[in-house]
């Protein structure tokens, strides 16, 4: 988040001179509000962070106003106890199965006389994104750029300012939310007396904050299973290419376990945290682990192995979610479409096509599979090797 910030022109406006930035993660299973601080090496040095219990999102969406609201406050409160601080404006994550994205391309004729692509041409390329027609009740995010490309050669960059063309392509990632999702964070923060500055992509937002620029490089899909959803942001060569949300995450691991041992439901969340792991083989199946009884009961045993069963089908629900597809697989099924179905679409068509094949082999025969093309064609045909 920080390193945003200071890229963008409309810099958030620091409360002190101690340039203070607070961010709240409205989460299914807990709220967290933070406060950051730069430091003299201008970076960004966490100063506090208070978290409470939520009971009113489910999925990432809030379903209870009134006790989202309350739960804000009483982080607030914490932090102002804490710190003495009180801000004005905040960051806030969002996160929820409504939550979808495209990669969408669009191009523009350079004007300037000697054909300089400048700062304005670039901006063009990004409100024409912004103003992408979409389904009524969303909302466009975010608008991430990709990279360009000049004079529809395989001359491709991720600054083409000062370049010399006549033709200015770019290809964008564009990140979609249920607009009435959105307006229900606003509320909320607007209930405690605050003002949204920001949404933030809650797996964009983790991007920033553990990855490497290494590892963004080499190509990394980052997985983050919350409380009540899967965040998932995949890049390669410094480019996000996916992010999705989908909505499972812990608390149906805690669910399970109720339901398999029998027990409350903060004894699951207990056994979950504290002796909880998916990998069933490591596990001794002579171990066992003693559970008070409920009601004056007397205790009960659970073994190790089959608390690990529990999890370890769950999670492989989870991350069965998640198809890996490289570029050249996606090339491949794009021009298939192409040659054998006279359908002309483009890369993230070919990436969908690519996983259906993968996961035809677990599908019963004669099934119907449905898939969807994103786009056509035509935006890709400067991609060197693609048509």
């Amino acid at each position: 988040m920080h390193k945003k910030i200071d890229n963008n022109q409309n810099r958030y406006p620091m409360e002190n001179k101690n340039e203070y930035l607070a961010a709240i993660d409205i989460g299914t299973t807990k709220i967290v509000t933070i406060v950051g601080r730069k430091n003299e090496n201008n970076k960004l040095e966490i100063i506090s962070l208070s978290k409470t219990p939520s009971t009113g999102v489910k999925r990432g969406l809030i379903t209870n106003i009134e006790e989202t609201v309350n739960a804000i406050r009483k982080t607030l409160e914490e932090t102002k106890s804490r710190t003495g601080l009180s801000f004005k404006n905040v960051f806030v994550g969002i996160a929820g199965q409504h939550i979808r994205s495209s990669r969408n391309r669009t191009y523009r004729i350079i004007q300037s006389p000697n054909n300089e692509i400048t700062r304005e041409d670039v901006k063009a390329l990004l409100d024409d994104m912004k103003n992408l027609p979409i389904e009524a009740g969303e909302e466009i995010l975010h608008v991430i750029p990709q990279n360009y490309i000049v004079d529809m050669e395989s001359n491709i960059t991720t600054n083409p300012v000062g370049m010399t063309g006549k033709r200015l392509e770019g290809n964008f990632h564009i990140v979609i939310g249920n607009t009435m999702s959105t307006r229900n964070i606003e509320r909320c923060i607007q209930a405690v007396g605050l003002n949204l500055y920001k949404l933030i992509l809650e797996p964009l937002a983790s991007s920033e904050a553990v990855l490497t620029d290494e590892e963004k490089e080499a190509g990394v899909a980052l997985v983050d299973i919350g409380g009540g959803t899967t965040d998932i942001a995949i890049y390669h060569e410094k480019i996000i290419w996916h992010t999705a949300v989908i909505p499972l995450g812990g608390d149906v691991i805690t669910k399970d376990i109720k339901e398999g041992c029998a027990i409350l439901p903060r004894q699951a969340e207990e056994l979950k945290i504290r002796h909880g792991s998916c990998l069933p083989e490591a596990m001794d199946n002579d171990a066992k682990i003693v559970i008070e009884g409920m009601y004056g009961r007397g205790k009960k045993e659970v073994s190790s192995m089959f608390l690990s069963g529990i999890i370890h089908a769950r999670m492989d629900e989870i991350l069965d979610g998640v198809i890996q597809i490289t570029k050249e697989e996606a090339f491949e099924y794009a021009q298939r479409a192409a040659r054998e179905e006279g359908l002309f679409v483009g890369i993230s068509s070919g990436a969908a096509l690519a996983a259906v094949a993968k996961k035809l082999p677990e599908i019963p025969k004669g099934s119907r599979v449905l898939t969807v093309n994103y786009d056509t064609g035509e935006r890709y045909l400067s991609i060197e090797g693609l048509f």
